[in-house]
């Protein structure tokens, strides 16, 4: 059976699929590692498709792969990538992993929202965009039907919206973004030192802990000003939300829901549909494979 491969390197572990070109999701594996063990990720991604390739009796037809990063312009490495993964940039995955055809990089929320427009909650919508809320807050744009890159592959970064121009400064130099706002990597600043994770933090608000609910509650609302703001520059269909902090369910999307009504633009339109992803911690493999499977599509 022909199957194509997805790899999306994330900060801590590498997650593969093997999927069918009909969309069939044949195999998948998670495999940890540890961040700061140099080089210990490539080998981990090139026993991964050791590892499925093994299992499904033959190479895959065409190999994908996601990772954090500014994916450089001619979509065979990652050009950027500060701070983290050492040895990442600039590598050339085809000469890594030997592969017969060359293989198509992309950055991971990129191709997360590529997984989840091929196989998720993004099927069928021409106008898309998603944000995936974890440690930080990834994002990706489908315009007019086509992924948004723009001119340095630098468009979608939509966790670095300002949301408050005296806030402090992410890690790309925004003061007040909405990742600071939302994001995991700021949770014990604003809340005091009290809550360590998101995770905790929901757990508080549902317990009745108003002090979580007042952190909890601001945090969501920020999400929904910032989603209600990119709805008036990318007039979508839908916008899908992913990433760990989105497993709060009802907690985050009932309120959510609230708030970015209350700052949507009407227009006499029915509202912007609010989903929560569905192909969870898979979507940017399930993205990185689909790209590979349009890399070897000849054109018509």
């Amino acid at each position: 059976m022909n199957f194509v491969l997805g790899i999306d390197l994330g900060g801590s572990s590498v997650k593969a699929v093997a999927v069918t070109p009909a969309g069939e999701r044949l195999a998948q594996l998670n495999r940890p590692f540890e961040a700061g063990a140099s080089g210990d990720w490539a080998r981990l991604v090139q026993r991964a498709v050791h590892e499925l390739e093994a299992q499904q009796g033959s190479p895959a037809v065409a190999i994908g792969l996601s990772a954090p990063g500014l994916a450089a312009r001619d979509g065979r490495s990652i050009a950027r990538m500060p701070g983290r993964l050492q040895g990442l940039e600039g590598l050339n995955w085809t000469e890594l992993l030997q592969a017969p055809q060359p293989v198509p990089v992309l950055n991971d929320a990129h191709a997360a929202l590529l997984g989840e427009a091929w196989l998720g909650a993004a099927r069928g919508f021409q106008n898309v965009f998603l944000l995936t809320l974890g440690t930080g807050v990834g994002g990706a744009a489908i315009v007019d039907g086509k992924l948004l890159k723009g001119a340095l592959g630098r468009a979608g970064h939509l966790g670095h919206l300002s949301l408050d121009l005296d806030g402090p400064r992410d890690i790309c130099a925004m003061p007040g973004s909405l990742e600071v706002m939302v994001g995991n990597c700021t949770i014990a600043t604003r809340s005091g030192g009290k809550f360590q994770t998101t995770h905790d933090l929901v757990a508080a608000h549902l317990a009745g802990d108003q002090a979580a609910t007042e952190i909890w509650l601001r945090s969501v609302r920020a999400l929904g000003v910032a989603v209600a703001g990119l709805i008036n520059v990318l007039d979508p269909e839908a916008v899908i939300i992913g990433g760990g902090i989105a497993r709060a369910g009802e907690a985050l999307f009932d309120p959510l829901e609230t708030f970015v009504r209350g700052a949507e633009w009407n227009v006499g339109a029915a509202p912007v549909r609010i989903l929560p992803a569905q192909l969870g911690e898979f979507a940017g493999a399930c993205g990185a494979a689909g790209n590979a499977l349009e890399s070897i599509k000849q054109p018509a």
